[in-house]
């Protein structure tokens, strides 16, 4: 396999799993796999969360594909590559950045900022219903996600926290 072959294997895994993480976290982390999620949504002082073992999960899953990917696939070996790099991504925006797990720093302006408003919004329901900004490297508009959350409120699909202002 070619350097440019690999490179495009790795790029559309990372970007992929974006996607993938949208998904799993509005379908499975919000739905079917929420007893494990809620105690990211709740204050604790605890160091790790039962939310932490869905990285156990998707971690084991990964290097499942290392291990298919050395016997069998070079392309798979390089989609493993992609999802290892963007669960480092992951790990440093969402646990250390936005949750400040690893470090201190709040970000003050450009898309740092961004990325930690548009999850604040996230957390700002109570409960799984309803919610906004379930991507963790993509974030949208912390305006219109405000607005999204109002609507929502509204309509009795989610209660958001009274301190988010929605």
């Amino acid at each position: 396999m070619s350097w440019y072959e690999a490179a495009a294997f790795t790029f559309a895994a990372l970007a992929g799993m974006e996607l993938f993480a949208w998904w799993a976290h509005k379908y499975i982390m919000h739905g079917w796999g929420w007893a494990w999620h809620r105690d990211h949504h709740e204050p604790h002082d605890n160091t790790l969360e039962k939310n932490d073992l869905f990285a156990v999960v998707f971690g084991t899953i990964n290097a499942g594909l290392y291990i298919y990917g050395s016997l069998f696939s070079e392309a798979v070996w390089w989609i493993a590559v992609g999802i290892t790099l963007y669960g480092l991504i992951y790990a440093f925006i969402h646990d250390g950045l936005v949750h400040q797990r690893f470090f201190r720093w709040v970000p003050k302006k450009g898309y740092a900022k961004r990325l930690v408003q548009a999850h604040k919004l996230h957390h700002a329901t109570i409960g799984k219903e309803g919610g906004v900004s379930f991507g963790f490297v993509i974030a949208r508009d912390p305006q219109v996600l405000k607005q999204e959350l109002k609507k929502q409120r509204d309509a009795g699909k989610a209660v958001v926290r009274d301190s988010v202002g929605a």
